[in-house]
């Protein structure tokens, strides 16, 4: 659209410049050399493309998790004259950690053909496929290991679907039971600084929920690393500008660790809990 081919141009004149669009939240973010640079981009689009775009900081991608195992039994059972829909499992939910690779495992243990082999991978799609909108926030839902062990079938009633379904009910059974908690990406973060504002840097750091993971001796100054959660890190080159006078600069190197359990911002959540 308009704001497309406005932002393309921009990005053609101004290497610095990037546009794109987030997979995640469906925004368009854009990015440069700092927020000043960025205001005057907002600014251009409005005088010189007529562009009027709603501006605000990039929505935060919060995932989901499950914090303690559960075992669960999830019935899918339909009558309606002629041919029904049957299927029946019983499935553990065991957490994994949320930043490993492999964020979803499905198996199975059953045995004795108590579930048919065809109709076992359609109960993993189902917990995969309702993994995708968690019961908190309905934001998908990371580091799940789920074993169906047991289960039964109907011999004309059953189908691919319903055991699909029974899957889907088994994940939002195991879910509400799980103690589900909120993650929340977080940002590596390296500070430089004169000493003297040190103790301003570091006390806003811990404002913003930050973890303080070090400090060095930097060239007459002072570095400090730390890991801060996104959400708070908006506005923060500005913030840190006028609290050093100047002379701080950050470097930030996004996900590094991807996810924690937002642990002391729960009042914000305070409606899913």
């Amino acid at each position: 659209g308009k704001m497309g081919e406005a932002l393309a141009k921009l990005a053609e004149e101004d290497p610095t410049f990037r546009a794109k669009t987030d997979s995640e939240t469906g925004q368009t973010i854009i990015s440069g050399m700092g927020e000043l640079h960025l205001e005057i981009i907002v600014d251009r689009l409005l005088r010189e493309f007529n562009v009027e775009a709603n501006v605000g900081a990039p929505q935060v991608a919060y995932k989901e998790t499950f914090t303690k195992p559960v075992d669960v039994e999830a019935k899918y059972a339909r009558q309606s004259g002629g041919r029904g829909q049957y299927g029946h499992c019983k499935v553990k939910f065991e957490p994994m950690d949320a930043n490993s690779e492999e964020t979803y495992r499905f198996d199975s243990s059953v045995v004795g053909g108590a579930i048919p082999k065809e109709y076992i991978p359609a109960i993993g799609e189902g917990i995969e496929e309702a993994a995708k909108c968690g019961i908190l926030g309905g934001f998908p839902v990371l580091g799940i290991h789920a074993t169906v062990w047991d289960g039964s079938y109907h011999e004309v009633d059953s189908s691919e679907m319903a055991f699909h379904i029974a899957g889907s009910m088994a994940f939002k059974d195991a879910m509400a039971k799980s103690s589900p908690a909120l993650l929340e990406p977080i940002m590596k973060v390296e500070v430089t600084m004169p000493e003297e504002y040190m103790g301003d840097v570091i006390g806003d750091i811990n404002s913003r929920r930050g973890r303080i993971e070090g400090m060095d001796d930097l060239g007459g100054g002072k570095i400090v690393r730390a890991f801060v959660p996104l959400a708070e890190m908006f506005g923060y080159s500005t913030d840190l500008r006028s609290r050093t006078q100047e002379r701080g600069n950050y470097l930030s190197l996004i996900h590094i660790c991807r996810c924690r359990r937002i642990e002391r911002c729960r009042s914000r959540w305070s409606p899913y809990h």
